[in-house]
C-alpha cells in the first residue's frame, strides 16, 4: 500500500476515448486494466473527467468549414480542433464500464465552459480557471500523485505539468497511458516533455 501521501490520478478513462469512441486513442483501452489493479494500492484515487457541453468551442462541427485537426485561435488561445466527444448527460461521457469506479474518491470535471478547453485536470488551457483539485488533494494531505490515462500528448501531460506547478511530487506511469499522436512522436516528445520538467517516469 502506497502512503496515505500519495494519490493516483486516472485522466480521462472515458467511452469517448477508447477505440470504439468518438476520439479514438489507439490502444486507449489496455490502460483500463493496468488502472484496476494499481486502485487499490492507494487511500486515495482521483479521476478526471472531460464534460463539455455540445456548443464547446473545441468541436470542430462548430466552426463552419473546419475539420478535426486543423489549429485555430480561441478566445486567444491556439486550439485543436476535435470531434465531438464526451459531451455532458451522453454515454461518449461516462467512464468505460471495465473501469473499478467504486474504488475512485472523488472526480473532477473539466472542459466545462463552452470557449476554453481543459486539458489539465487541474485549470482550463489558459490557467483562467482552476477545477480545485490541487486544493482539494492538498487539504487531505496529499504531497505526492501518480498519473495515467488518456491521451499521454494531451491530458495526462498537462495534468503532470500542472501537478509538478503545484509542488506535487508526479510520477507518470508509462505503461498505463496512450496517446493521440496527431504526429508521429507526439508521445515520446510529451514523454520527455514531462520529464524534463521533473516528473518521474515509471516505465
Amino acid at each position: 500500500m502506497h502512503a496515505q501521501n500519495v494519490a493516483l490520478i486516472l485522466v480521462d478513462l472515458q467511452v469517448d476515448f477508447m477505440p470504439m469512441g468518438m476520439l479514438p486513442v489507439a490502444e486507449g483501452d489496455q490502460v483500463v486494466p493496468i488502472a484496476n489493479a494499481l486502485m487499490p494500492a492507494y487511500h486515495t484515487v482521483v479521476a478526471t473527467q472531460d464534460w463539455h457541453p455540445a456548443n464547446h468551442g473545441s468541436f470542430a462541427a462548430n466552426h463552419p468549414w473546419r475539420k478535426p485537426g486543423q489549429v485555430i485561435d480561441l478566445h486567444g488561445l491556439p486550439q485543436v480542433l476535435w470531434p465531438i466527444h464526451c459531451v455532458q448527460e451522453t454515454w461518449g461521457a461516462e467512464f468505460v464500464a471495465e473501469l473499478d469506479t467504486d474504488r475512485i474518491t472523488r472526480v473532477f470535471q473539466k472542459g466545462t465552459d463552452p470557449e476554453i478547453d481543459s486539458y489539465s485536470g487541474f485549470f482550463d488551457n489558459g490557467h483562467r480557471k482552476s477545477t480545485g483539485m490541487a486544493e482539494w488533494l492538498r487539504a487531505r494531505g496529499i504531497e505526492e500523485v501518480h498519473v495515467l490515462g488518456l491521451a499521454a500528448d494531451f491530458c495526462v501531460k498537462f495534468t503532470v505539468l500542472d501537478a509538478l506547478k503545484e509542488g506535487f511530487r508526479t510520477t507518470l506511469i508509462r505503461e498505463a497511458t496512450r496517446g493521440v499522436e496527431l504526429e508521429a512522436g507526439d508521445v515520446e516528445r510529451a514523454v520527455a516533455e514531462m520529464r524534463e520538467a521533473g516528473a518521474e517516469i515509471l516505465v
